[in-house]
């Protein structure tokens, strides 16, 4: 199972991607395969105030529905409507094309590092 090292992770199985005040976030691949075929994806409005920890969204696969956290504080500048249309891209690539959000964020993030997650999910 892949567990990219530039990136850094939660324990809800979302990966997020800094770069300098933004942050792309994803669910892992872990979390993907978990769930399933995926189709179905609720994402925030651009322009939310998202607070670390709360539930921002939906992902609905054949097996079951998983909810999406804020992994940060922060404001949505991106919501990635690929995903939206084409819910199955997130099983395909969780990492790539895959993305849900992008927040500018506020604050020092609190996330796992690689190793951090590989130990949390038995890898």
């Amino acid at each position: 199972m892949s567990v990219p090292d530039d990136l850094q992770y939660t324990a809800e199985h979302e990966w997020v991607r800094l770069e300098g005040d933004i942050a792309t976030v994803g669910i892992t691949q872990y979390a993907a395969d978990a769930l399933g075929d995926v189709v179905y994806v609720d994402l925030p409005a651009i322009g939310a105030a998202l607070a670390a920890g709360a539930i921002v969204g939906e992902v609905e696969s054949t097996k079951s529905v998983g909810e999406l956290y804020a992994p940060l504080d922060g404001e949505v500048v991106e919501a990635n409507a690929g995903v939206v249309d084409s819910p199955e891209t997130i099983n395909a690539d969780p990492y790539g094309a895959g993305w849900l959000v992008k927040l500018r964020i506020a604050g020092d993030p609190a996330l796992l590092s690689p190793a951090e997650y590989r130990t949390l999910i038995g890898q």
